[in-house]
């Protein structure tokens, strides 16, 4: 073979190769890497000391109240037409973005990202850890909703213009009846799972990605265990609602959906997809 032709064997490898990498970016990530990747983030979850799920969590807390101050502020501003509860809803995706984009502790987040570890080495103690990080986050994502919901009731933080809109969200949000607001949560669970799994091939697209399913989450009327605590919160510091009222008309059926949206349905259905080629891979 002379030198011209070594050459254009060469050049024809190098199309090949980028051909054969141009497909593998169109065809984006198989679902046993989505599966692989979102693994390892829960063990790497697992592992966190409990004081930084603690902070990470009382952040993130706090930091969804933008959900409802963003939604809150839409509402006030808005004219009155019927196109304005699709642009208001747009607001409840503020406090998501910073809470996701920021990589804080998000209990319904775990509810996916904690569960494949356990399923991929199934053991009690698997369990025990799962359900140590569980209680950790959701207590420190509500003592950040209660301590955020303080400081926007006992100090002049918000405008005055728009608390008639917080508290009419918060009704809104805490006012359903248990079994309603239970199986409105389960499409929240679902939405939010979906956002994990499909964030590790987002990538530059994970800012849309999240925005567009947390406004779905919003228009739809689900209800969510942590924004919607920030609204529970912010009623409850007022003494416009019960703690018993909140506890079972609120917080536990919320709770229950989330996780049976979140890990029952979503996370389930996932993993079954890639049962059969993770357990050839063991």
């Amino acid at each position: 073979m002379d030198k011209s032709q070594r050459s254009e064997t060469q050049q024809a490898e190098m199309e090949a190769k980028a051909d054969e990498e141009s497909i593998d970016r169109a065809s984006g990530l198989a679902p046993k890497l989505i599966y692989e990747v979102i693994r390892r983030e829960g063990e790497e979850e697992l592992e966190r000391t409990t004081r930084g799920l603690i902070w990470s969590g009382i952040a993130a807390g706090m930091m969804i109240s933008f959900s409802v101050v963003g939604e809150a502020v839409l509402r006030t501003y808005l004219p009155d037409a019927p196109s304005s509860y699709l642009i208001e809803n747009l607001g409840y995706s503020l406090g998501f973005l910073v809470v996701i984009l920021g990589r804080m502790q998000l209990f319904t987040e775990n509810t996916i990202t904690t569960v494949l570890p356990v399923m991929h080495d199934f053991c009690a103690t698997m369990v025990l850890r799962m359900l140590r990080l569980w209680s950790i986050v959701l207590a420190a994502n509500v003592v950040g909703a209660f301590a955020v919901a303080l400081l926007y009731v006992y100090t002049p933080a918000l405008p005055a213009d728009i608390t008639p809109a917080m508290i009419e969200l918060s009704e809104h949000a805490t006012g359903f009846a248990p079994h309603v607001a239970f199986f409105r949560a389960i499409p929240a669970g679902i939405l939010v799972a979906a956002i994990v799994w499909m964030m590790p091939q987002a990538e530059s697209a994970s800012f849309l990605l999240i925005a567009t399913f947390t406004w779905l989450i919003a228009a739809g009327d689900f209800t969510h265990i942590v924004a919607g605590s920030v609204e529970m919160a912010y009623l409850m510091v007022q003494g416009k609602l019960g703690f018993i009222d909140a506890m079972t008309r609120f917080f536990l059926p919320v709770f229950l959906g989330n996780v049976i949206g979140g890990t029952v349905i979503f996370t389930l259905t996932a993993y079954g997809q890639v049962k059969d080629e993770v357990e050839q891979d063991s």
